[in-house]
């Protein structure tokens, strides 16, 4: 489908970037360079507007928060948004978050996982662009896509253009997961993609305008600053961590497939620092030598799975995620031998004895998923149900990218 009132900013040369926003060390020639860090793209495009930021600790330019670096140079932003765990993110995960004014820069922050989930009219009233800078890790579950269309259907009903500075999707080079049954629709949950959409922000809302995804099928006017000397199967390492429990470069990458066991009996590590690089349960003792205990941690998980119980699993910290790239697939493995090791399998999906917030259905997407493991389905053949809905999946997608 053709994109409508959608347009792109032409990169430009390394030359013309030493001329932004000064870094501690300029990256070289054919470094990877967000949309943020070209400010000669839209440092002067801003100017003499009132300007709305989506931003959180990802949005940054250089080593500086991008809302600091703007007020810096005379940018009048009038407006904050913030997402899951907040502006800052000291937010855990599916806490609700209100509406504050920001201590640094006295700046009203309008929280868009709390009471509401996308700008009013009367947040936008004074606001001539909107910004949408967040680092995202390219899984469906993951919640800023949901937030982008809500943004963007904001800016499409009160005619207000959405300036995207686009940054690398670190796991950029996986496409893979089943189609999401849309009846499975919910918050971890909201477009028929598979788990890992293989798209940056920027490609994505040229998908969610041209897939007509928007109510009453409404166009977005989208300005997207693309990133320089991209493509999606380079290694990233994000200079941020994207939210509390993805804390490290490992994490990040397993993340697609272990984020699955947030529908299951087994703790992936939340209580700890390395979430979603470990996975266990007190059950698991005589069966696995490898343990650990969560514990309530602050801004991170206050109140994890068997807190304060040892845990007894698979240690994923040293896994060669190089395998993954060379599959380019999600890794079921892992999930198959839990589950066909768990003493007590028929509780493995019990969502009613579980302080976690997925299940299994709404994370992978589909309803058979847990019968077939049930069954004893191979990978393969769980695979082989994911066609030819994948396939489709991966035609569409090539019309929306904006990087090889």
């Amino acid at each position: 489908m053709k994109l409508i009132a959608s347009f792109l900013i032409v990169f430009i040369s390394f030359t013309a970037l030493a001329k932004s926003e000064p870094h501690n060390q300029l990256p070289k020639s054919k470094s990877i360079i967000t949309g943020a860090d070209q400010t000669d793209q839209y440092f002067e495009y801003l100017k003499g507007k009132r300007i709305g930021v989506l931003a959180n600790p990802t949005t940054i330019i250089g080593k500086k928060h991008l809302v600091d670096s703007l007020l810096s140079r005379g940018i009048n932003i009038v407006k904050v948004f913030g997402p899951e765990h907040g502006f800052r993110g000291n937010a855990s995960n599916g806490t609700k978050v209100s509406d504050e004014k920001d201590a640094a820069t006295g700046i009203q922050i309008i929280s868009l996982y709390g009471k509401k989930r996308k700008p009013s009219a009367d947040d936008l009233a004074n606001v001539d662009l909107m910004i949408f800078d967040i680092q995202d890790v390219g899984c469906r579950f993951y919640t800023y896509i949901n937030v982008l269309r809500d943004v963007m259907e904001s800016c499409a009903e009160y005619n207000k253009e959405l300036l995207i500075l686009d940054r690398p999707n670190p796991n950029g080079y996986l496409v893979d997961g089943p189609i999401l049954d849309m009846k499975l629709k919910s918050g971890i949950g909201q477009f028929p993609v598979p788990i890992a959409h293989g798209m940056t922000i920027g490609e994505f809302a040229q998908m969610i305008n041209g897939e007509g995804w928007l109510p009453e099928k409404k166009v977005c006017k989208l300005k997207i600053v693309k990133v320089l000397n991209y493509k999606h199967d380079m290694e990233y390492i994000l200079p941020v961590n994207p939210s509390p429990n993805l804390n490290t470069p490992q994490s990040i990458l397993l993340y697609p497939s272990t984020c699955l066991f947030e529908g299951t009996r087994l703790n992936h590590g939340r209580g700890t620092y390395f979430a979603f690089t470990i996975l266990g349960s007190p059950l698991y003792k005589g069966i696995y030598d490898f343990a650990y205990t969560p514990v309530s941690i602050k801004g991170m998980s206050e109140s994890p799975l068997y807190m304060n119980e040892e845990c007894y699993g698979l240690d994923l910290r040293n896994f060669d995620t190089n395998e993954l790239r060379k599959k380019c697939q999600l890794n079921l493995s892992w999930i198959i031998e839990l589950y066909n090791k768990y003493p007590e399998k028929d509780k493995f999906f019990d969502k009613s004895l579980s302080k976690q917030i997925g299940n299994i259905d709404y994370l992978i997407g589909v309803s058979e998923f847990k019968e077939q493991l049930k069954a004893g389905k191979s990978e393969k053949e769980i695979r082989a149900s994911w066609e030819p809905g994948l396939s489709e999946y991966k035609k569409m997608r090539k019309k929306y990218l904006l990087y090889k």
